[in-house]
């Protein structure tokens, strides 16, 4: 099924301006998602605004929206007053510079999208995906769309595409100063240990096909019983693991342990679970004759 593209933009690189698509990098649809209902007859509530100081409940055409500037003091906006606060979605690209994508910490990530060509676009698509991979650097740029100014990062990505990293800014992510880290000291023998458990576990890059959520996998599955009548039985959560004594013994232990076959779990479950179905359609074959 192609994808819908959610917006259209304009990249401005130098003297050069880009026509693309925008279109979401992650599936929304994907998630698992509860109704509030009324416990009496299942119907769907319907969210209510209340008033704090006087309790009566707030028709939307009675609601102002309002800054707080100190402890409950609040300075209220009109509808045009919010307009005019707003960045003009010009819906432009515009980049800024050029860095190292080592340079960019994850940390800093936000949202993903892909960007699409767009009608007459195409060529300058191209050699702009193209001189990012040819010099190793991707662009930092300001996108103006939805009354907002974002920071964005453009890199080259699968089949000459090029991806849309939106970016938090500098005030938006917390110091790691602010967390506390206790200081300790680790042995040659632990760090070698270390790495041997390190090499055991390695890959040669990451297959996200490879892995599933197993807990979505359980619920579906419990909420497909419900649907067909059928009453669910409550599993108690495993507490996690014991404090660890001797680090040393758990890392000789843990290069003892087969590491899990996660690559060849899935052709191993498909197989297993075909054999087993078989016997199973012969023996109701048995039994209807």
């Amino acid at each position: 099924m192609s994808a819908r593209p959610i917006a259209s933009g304009t990249i401005s690189f130098g003297l050069v301006s880009i026509p693309v698509k925008v279109y979401a990098a992650s599936n929304a649809s994907s998630a698992i998602s509860f109704n509030l209902l009324h416990s009496k007859d299942a119907s769907r509530l319907k969210q209510q605004y209340v008033c704090v100081k006087d309790g009566e409940i707030v028709a939307r055409d009675e609601m102002v929206k309002g800054y707080e500037f100190s402890k409950d003091h609040y300075v209220t906006f009109t509808p045009e007053e919010l307009k005019a606060l707003e960045e003009q979605s010009t819906q432009s690209i515009e980049v800024v510079e050029f860095v190292p994508i080592s340079k960019i910490d994850p940390v800093y990530f936000d949202r993903t999208y892909y960007l699409g060509t767009d009608k007459g676009g195409a060529k300058a698509y191209a050699l702009l995906s193209k001189v990012m991979q040819a010099t190793g650097r991707v662009a930092l740029a300001r996108y103006a769309a939805r009354g907002k100014q974002y920071l964005v990062m453009l890199r080259p990505g699968d089949r000459g595409g090029i991806v849309m990293q939106q970016l938090l800014y500098a005030d938006e992510v917390r110091s790691f100063e602010d967390v506390p880290i206790e200081s300790a000291d680790v042995s040659a023998k632990e760090l070698d240990l270390a790495k041997l458990l390190v090499e055991q576990r390695a890959a040669d890059g990451f297959k996200p096909e490879e892995y599933e959520d197993d807990v979505r996998k359980r619920v579906l599955s419990l909420i497909q019983k419900k649907v067909e009548g059928q009453e669910i039985s409550l599993i108690p959560q495993e507490t996690g693991g014991g404090q660890i004594v001797d680090l040393m013994e758990a890392l000789k232990a843990s290069l003892g342990k087969k590491p899990e076959a996660r690559r060849a779990a899935p052709k191993a479950a498909s197989s297993s679970e075909a054999s087993a179905r078989k016997p199973a359609k012969r023996a109701a074959g048995s039994r209807r004759s």
